[in-house]
């Protein structure tokens, strides 16, 4: 699924250059689930970033699918996100004024060819999985923090992505609305055959994946 060789990124000021991964070469397979683990400001968003096509490489070679996306322009790598990549973050980044079922069917308004009917019913689908049917015509607000993060879930699902990246997921969750959360993201990976790669500072949450890598000053230790 994803190829990455001597990735190096670097980024610049006028005064300062800041190296932010060093020398990183992993391959991850298809429908793998793998966690990486760090102190903060080791890298592990940034790699999280580069693997999520939010950002290009200073140098060295990322393949998705076999497709070197490294250089990339701006506009090619956004389609291939919206077709193939989908995220979860730590803080939900749900839209506050939106429903939970036009929250999750955002993602697929940048897509050609899908009717609003259709739009619906792949949203109904996500949220279904997630175990939020009831919940389709609430706010954000008006949702726990747990409904809050199942809805980010179905909105990084609804598009059907083969490769799904979640950055720490369970931070702002306590411990049973953690493991419900994992418990979904097991489930993605197990029956859909969803390749996924999740940033965490939780040893629970990485012994529930296949394997975890380690990263300490933009370079991966273990």
């Amino acid at each position: 699924m994803l190829e990455l060789s001597n990735i190096k990124k670097v980024y610049r000021t006028d005064k300062l250059e800041t190296v932010a991964l060093s020398e990183v070469n992993l391959v991850v397979a298809g429908g793998e689930f793998l966690s990486i683990m760090g102190p903060s400001g080791s890298g592990k968003s940034t790699l999280l970033n580069l693997m999520g096509l939010l950002d290009t490489p200073t140098s060295g070679s990322l393949l998705l699918d076999g497709e070197n996306v490294s250089t990339y322009r701006d506009k090619k790598l956004a389609l291939l996100r919206n077709h193939k990549v989908g995220f979860i973050f730590q803080t939900f980044h749900l839209v506050n004024d939106l429903r939970v079922i036009d929250n999750v069917e955002l993602p697929l308004l940048y897509r050609r060819g899908i009717s609003s009917r259709e739009r619906r019913a792949l949203a109904l689908l996500a949220l279904e999985r997630v175990g939020l049917m009831s919940r389709i015509d609430h706010f954000p607000s008006q949702l726990s923090g747990g409904q809050q993060q199942r809805v980010a879930i179905a909105r990084a699902i609804v598009g059907r992505p083969a490769l799904l990246l979640a950055d720490e997921p369970t931070g702002n969750l306590d411990s049973r609305m953690g493991e419900e959360i994992m418990d979904i993201l097991r489930e993605l990976n197990e029956k859909d055959g969803t390749t996924l790669i999740m940033v965490t500072h939780d040893p629970r949450m990485a012994e529930r994946t296949h394997r975890t890598i380690r990263i300490f000053d933009g370079r991966q230790v273990a």
